[in-house]
């Protein structure tokens, strides 16, 4: 078993390297918080329940030797819902076509049956490199890690297949997130860089600035309302008469939930958690975009939109 703990040499003529990786692993097992240390900056929805990534985030990670873009796929889980299934389709065309894919395992819990159903799914794809990552290693001590490491090792062996690497990181604590991007990068091909230097995320701004709603929408209402919740930017409009060196965008966004009665729990008492949503996202948004930005919000209701087709494309998915 090869478990690393310090930098890989980086030989000094080494080719120039681009290509794509994904971080896999059950729900909340640390995959977008992974992407946005390696980036650098915020990219993919981070939230403390399951199932927020809805759509495939791409992080770009720019380095002198190669240039690695971060895929970040939502969760593979056992559907119970047509979004469901949609969202385990888009994982296994996105596993198909990476170079590199990262299982994200977090040190804090035992291997369970979510793991194993997708380590299965994963000695499945043959030819596709993978890197056992293992999330969260500041909330444990040094003999859970190694009892972790050794039980990760011990499941590709069952399933027939070897890690390429196994590497602890805890991107929280920034330990060891450099040396996993080292790891990553000799598993890419050789190539130019495929996105210009600067760019951090190819995903169109309206769906960043969507899902900074969604994600603020979510705060202190996780239980309730774990995935009822769409938001659809429906304009974004630099404000007319406005001096040069005092520009303001405006932004129209719907929050769309299933029933009546979840809306009152989006906007709260007088209107007060919606407006605390608004006042969240658009310091977000302004950070995002590097502008200032008026938000205008609205609830609405599309009844049970994730079990019917003609309301999941309206929405995005």
């Amino acid at each position: 078993m090869s478990v690393r703990t310090q930098s890989s040499e980086q030989s000094p003529e080494a080719t120039h390297r681009a290509g794509f990786a994904c971080f896999v692993g059950r729900p909340n097992a640390g995959k977008s918080t992974l992407t946005n240390a390696l980036v650098g900056q915020k990219v993919a929805i981070t939230a403390n329940q399951p199932q927020t990534t809805r759509h495939t985030v791409r992080g770009i990670v720019h380095r002198p030797d190669a240039q690695l873009i971060l895929v970040d796929t939502p969760g593979l889980h056992k559907p119970r819902t047509l979004l469901g299934q949609r969202l385990n389709d888009v994982v296994r065309t996105t596993w198909a076509e990476v170079d590199v894919i990262g299982f994200c395992l977090p040190a804090n819990e035992k291997l369970g049956p979510g793991d194993r159903f997708i380590a299965k799914e994963l000695a499945s794809i043959k030819k596709t490199p993978k890197i056992a990552i293992v999330t969260k290693t500041d909330l444990v001590d040094s003999k859970t890690l190694a009892e972790q490491l050794i039980a990760i090792d011990q499941l590709g062996k069952e399933l027939g297949f070897e890690w390429a690497e196994i590497v602890p990181v805890s991107a929280v604590g920034d330990k060891q997130v450099d040396l996993l991007a080292d790891l990553l990068v000799p598993l890419l091909p050789e190539g130019p860089a495929l996105y210009p230097e600067g760019d951090l995320t190819d995903e169109p701004e309206q769906v960043m600035i969507a899902e900074l709603i969604r994600e603020a929408a979510l705060e202190g209402v996780r239980d309730e309302l774990p995935h009822s919740i769409a938001v659809v930017v429906e304009e974004m409009l630099p404000r007319e008469d406005r001096p040069a060196d005092k520009p303001l965008l405006d932004i129209h966004a719907f929050v769309y939930i299933e029933r009546p009665s979840q809306k009152g729990i989006i906007i709260g008492p007088k209107g007060k958690r919606l407006k605390e949503v608004g006042i969240k996202s658009r310091r977000q948004i302004e950070a995002l975009l590097g502008t200032p930005v008026f938000l205008d919000l609205h609830v609405k209701v599309a009844k049970d939109w994730q079990r019917d087709p003609r309301q999941l494309r309206k929405l995005g998915f």
